[in-house]
């Protein structure tokens, strides 16, 4: 008898604590389709720039719902790219580099923001004398459709 209570009593644990399991396996599953992501490599992109993935932030709510940021530093942009050369590559880096990474499980992405930095920048902190570019798209299929701010 006190095995059979010993086993519910272990169910009824493991039944109470699921709810921290899922959101612990899905921060895991989600870090396993970034990790590939994250590296220092440049990513080709139409202006011909040198583009690197900083970060993405999944946590911080957006004006449209479910919001992924992607922040890519590109040092050019403090000079000799401006923000006409480099709005095509952040659609460019949106549907190429940000779609292929949303996950197709779970709740659906609302809006993806894009942003360049010519210098990496804590999320949320004020920094006047970086130069950064942001673009919001709703992405539809295999398409990041505009979405200005």
């Amino acid at each position: 008898m006190p095995e059979i209570l010993a086993k519910h009593m272990s169910q009824r644990k493991l039944r109470e604590r699921r709810p921290a399991l899922r959101t612990a396996l899905s921060a895991l599953a989600l870090a396993a389709l970034i990790a590939p992501a994250v590296s220092s490599e440049a990513i080709a992109v139409p202006s011909g720039q040198t583009v690197t993935f900083h970060d993405m932030i999944w946590g911080e709510p957006g004006p449209a719902g479910l919001t992924m940021r992607f922040r890519f530093i590109a040092p050019q942009i403090a000079g000799e790219i401006g923000y006409d050369e480099a709005e095509p590559d952040m659609a460019f880096l949106c549907e190429s580099y940000a779609l292929p990474r949303l996950s197709a499980q779970g709740p659906s992405v609302n809006q993806i923001i894009i942003s360049l930095s010519d210098q990496p920048v804590p999320f949320g902190e004020m920094a006047p004398e970086v130069v950064q570019f942001f673009e919001a798209y709703r992405p539809e299929g295999t398409a990041c459709i505009w979405e200005g701010f």
